[in-house]
C-alpha cells in the first residue's frame, strides 16, 4: 500500500480478525472456501499472530493448505454464484490489505451483491468494510446506504504513524468514505463494538474479533 507520503506499507489480512471469527463459525458447524481475488496465497500480517493461542493455531493449521492454495475469486464468480443453497455467508476479514485493490475488484462486487440479493449474510470487520465499496462498481448504487456498521475509525489510523506502525498517513479514509455514503457508524474508537443490521454483521477492530465470531455464529444458526 502506498501511503500519502509515498512510502510503501506491506500489509494483508489481520490473522486475529480472520481466524477468531472462523473458529467460532467452525465450532458452530460451518466450513469455509478460501478465496482470493487472484488465486494467489492469502497474505497474513504474521506480526499479529497470537502464537500462544492453541485454538487459533489449530484452525490456522487446519486451513493452512487452503491459505497457501486458495481458489480464485474469478473462478468462484463464474461457477458458484448460482449455488446459493451451499452457502450461508461471505466473510471478508480485516487488515489494511482489505482497502488495497479489493474495493475496485468487480468480482468482489459480484460476490457481495450475490449474497445481498440471495438473502445470505455478509460478515466483515475493521478495515474489511472497505470491500463493500465494490458494490458500486459499474455505476451501481451502494447497497448498504442507511445501514448501521462498526468500522475502524479514521482517527486511529491518523495516530498510528506517530507510534511507528504505519509509515505514513493512509491514502484514503475508510470511515469518512462510509459516512459520506450514508452509513451510520456505531463506534468512534477501535474497540470491541459489533453490529448486526439486516444481513450485515460488522466489527470495529481486532478487539471485536471474538464478539464478532460469536455474533455471526449465533445469528447464522438462528437464521438457518
Amino acid at each position: 500500500m502506498t501511503m500519502k507520503n509515498g512510502k510503501k506499507f506491506s500489509t494483508g489480512n489481520h490473522p486475529v480478525e480472520a481466524l477468531v471469527p472462523m473458529l467460532h463459525l467452525k465450532n458452530a458447524g460451518f466450513d469455509f472456501e478460501i478465496v482470493t481475488p487472484t488465486g494467489k496465497p492469502v497474505i497474513f500480517e504474521m506480526w499479529a499472530f497470537p502464537t500462544k493461542d492453541e485454538h487459533v493455531k489449530a484452525i490456522y493449521d487446519e486451513y493452512k493448505s487452503n491459505f497457501k492454495q486458495p481458489k480464485s475469486l474469478q473462478d468462484f464468480a463464474n461457477s458458484s454464484l448460482k449455488d446459493t443453497k451451499s452457502y450461508a455467508a461471505v466473510f471478508v476479514p480485516g487488515g489494511h490489505g482489505a482497502m488495497l485493490g479489493i474495493p475496485e475488484d468487480k468480482n468482489v462486487g459480484k460476490a457481495l451483491r450475490w449474497a445481498h440479493e440471495n438473502d445470505l449474510f455478509t460478515i466483515t470487520l475493521c478495515h474489511g468494510p472497505g470491500s463493500l465499496l465494490a458494490t458500486m462498481l459499474g455505476g451501481q448504487k451502494f447497497i448498504y446506504e442507511g445501514y448501521n456498521m462498526a468500522v475502524f475509525p479514521d482517527s486511529v489510523d491518523k495516530q498510528t504513524p506517530m507510534i511507528g506502525y504505519l509509515p505514513g498517513h493512509m491514502p484514503w479514509a475508510l470511515s469518512e468514505k462510509m459516512k459520506g455514503l450514508g452509513v451510520n457508524l456505531m463506534n468512534t474508537k477501535s474497540d470491541d463494538t459489533v453490529c448486526l443490521d439486516r444481513k450485515l454483521i460488522t466489527g470495529a477492530s481486532p478487539l471485536a474479533s471474538n464478539k464478532l465470531g460469536k455474533l455471526a455464529a449465533n445469528t447464522l444458526l438462528k437464521a438457518l
